[in-house]
């Protein structure tokens, strides 16, 4: 009976010039997706704040829910210098009125809402509200910033008695 010994070269010719075969690997590679996901991520983190309308306005703090639609209103912004803007065009109350008009004849369903600086006069937001409402638009908001917390029940909130 004869033994079979395996040669060092795996095979017949002694394995020098031996050919190699290389199988396709059929896993999915997930790094390439994985880096492009990464910097589009780190790109909406840089562009997203740049994403706001465009004046700046102190808003006053609520803890109302967020109101949602399908199309972009109009937003009217009234800043502390106690200058109006639609969108970020700056108008004086006269030329907003016309704007407004214009924007109403070709969408009259368009929401509108109202960014006012908690430093400005109540008078001047109802002035600006009275622009809006007499343009002919009924679907009007104020908008406001997301209060940190809740607030405190209304008991809590009455001041304790004094002795």
């Amino acid at each position: 009976m004869a033994a079979i010994i395996p040669s060092a070269g795996g095979g017949g010719g002694g394995g020098r010039f031996r050919r190699r075969h290389y199988a396709p690997i059929a896993d999915i590679n997930v790094t390439p997706m994985v880096d492009v996901m990464l910097v589009l991520l780190v790109i909406f983190m840089i562009t997203a704040p740049l994403l706001q309308v465009g004046v700046p306005v102190d808003l006053p703090k609520t803890t109302a829910q967020q109101v949602g639609g399908k199309d972009e209103p109009l937003v009217v912004s009234v800043n502390a210098k106690d200058e109006i803007f639609l969108g970020e065009t700056k108008y004086e109350p006269d030329e907003l009125a016309s704007k407004l008009k214009a924007v109403h004849d070709e969408k009259p369903d368009q929401r509108v809402f109202i960014r006012g600086d908690k430093s400005i006069n109540y008078g001047r937001m109802m002035q600006v509200m009275g622009i809006v409402i007499d343009s002919g638009f009924r679907q009007l908001g104020l908008l406001g910033e997301q209060a940190e917390s809740a607030p405190a029940s209304p008991a809590a909130r009455q001041p304790a008695p004094r002795r």
